[in-house]
């Protein structure tokens, strides 16, 4: 199963508002760093990804029919060549807005997670360091690696397989492009800062 859909857009971009909505579109699973969690086989494969060995993107991401979020995200290169028919979504936001967000949930998690039991979270720093930045308290530093992230998919993805999105661009870009109908009702919003903050057993901001 190939993808249909590469999400390019980093984490705290509403991905998991489109894990939702696209897997309601395509009628199959989409994968997000949720996935990692909720079935740790997966970690090794991306492991290998994240530490530079040769990887079988399609083994990767099988099963899947789109993948958003980290940490496919930082593989949009990978995952546009092995899967050249998908639309590449880019989905975006105020960078300020997002790194204050991303400060709220998952910088936070990974700045105080402990390398053991779970060393996935050890992987994903490493993730952050070598393809994106890992000063996740430096506001400047992750807003320029926001945008230059943003600005490298603009530039290596073809206008016409691109879709650039936010969430407050609701279903109808998204169905326009994958060629379905747009559906009767409101475009699902998940994962709201006080909800994943409530999830992780954190108190409110």
């Amino acid at each position: 199963m190939a993808l249909e859909v590469v999400g390019a857009g980093v984490g705290r971009t509403g991905t998991n508002s489109l894990k939702v909505a696209l897997e309601q579109l395509l009628g199959g699973p989409s994968h997000h760093m949720y996935e990692m969690f909720a079935d740790p086989t997966q970690i090794p494969k991306w492991t290998a990804a994240i530490e530079g060995r040769d990887v079988d993107w399609a083994e990767v991401t099988a099963g899947y029919v789109a993948q958003v979020d980290w940490p496919g995200a930082s593989f949009w290169p990978e995952l546009a060549a092995a899967n050249p028919d998908a639309l590449v979504l880019l989905s975006v936001r105020d960078p300020e807005e997002w790194y204050r967000s991303a400060s709220n949930t998952i910088f936070g998690i990974l700045k105080n997670a402990p390398s053991d039991p779970n060393p996935w979270f050890t992987t994903v720093m490493q993730m952050m360091e070598e393809r994106f930045c890992a000063q996740l308290d430096d506001e400047d530093a992750m807003i320029a690696a926001f945008v230059h992230h943003n600005d490298e998919v603009r530039a290596g993805v073809e206008p016409d397989r691109l879709l650039e999105w936010t969430p407050t661009d609701g279903w109808e870009p998204i169905c326009e492009r994958l060629g379905v109908p747009v559906p009767d009702e409101p475009f699902p919003r998940t994962n709201e800062t006080t909800e994943w903050r409530a999830n992780a057993g954190l108190p409110p901001v």
